[in-house]
């Protein structure tokens, strides 16, 4: 997987003031403002990488034998696709859910919305492909199905645009508002 994060040097470069966006010492408004759309699109990568991780354990778990019989046939690998399948479904509702918030209501009234799909995504695409390893044993970890990238890249985003503990500060705070 190529590296997505890297870092760009600007020398001597001049750029012409009718080029400028929104006006001088407003960078820090325009990044704020692409952030509820960037984490929405995030979470919207993730929520597919999750299915993709899904299909992939369903299959393998239908396939792979293990102790004489398919591992789709041992409990804990039919309880981890069931806990999968909700887990996408709740992040999908809480996403849409933020977007539709966006959409209507715009980034300021979606923040506590967008905070938590920045954590609820990634941890749960993080647990769907983790599970999914597991269902293909050393071989998950392998560069023939695609899971550990994909688990490097829902690791990474809990990361993205700040750790998660930032967003449940966000989160709490405004929760504990409510009731003082």
């Amino acid at each position: 997987m190529p590296d997505r994060a890297s870092e760009v040097v600007f020398r001597n470069v001049r750029v012409p003031a009718s080029n400028m966006l929104l006006g001088e010492g407003r960078g820090f408004e325009i990044a704020q403002g692409r952030l509820g759309p960037g984490r929405i699109h995030h979470c919207m990568r993730l929520i597919g990488l999750a299915e993709r991780a899904l299909e992939r354990m369903c299959q393998r778990s239908l396939d792979r034998v293990a102790f004489g019989k398919p591992v789709a046939e041992q409990g804990v690998t039919v309880e981890r696709i069931a806990q999968a399948r909700i887990m996408i479904e709740q992040t999908r509702l809480l996403t849409l859910n933020a977007a539709d918030k966006m959409d209507r209501l715009g980034n300021k009234a979606a923040k506590l919305d967008i905070a938590m799909i920045k954590v609820a995504g990634p941890q749960m695409a993080a647990q769907v492909v983790d599970w999914a390893i597991q269902v293909h044993g050393g071989g998950g970890l392998t560069n023939d199905f695609g899971l550990g990238p994909a688990y490097a890249l829902a690791r990474l985003l809990r990361l993205a645009d700040g750790p998660d503990e930032v967003h449940r500060q966000q989160i709490g705070r405004t929760e504990l508002r409510k009731y003082r």
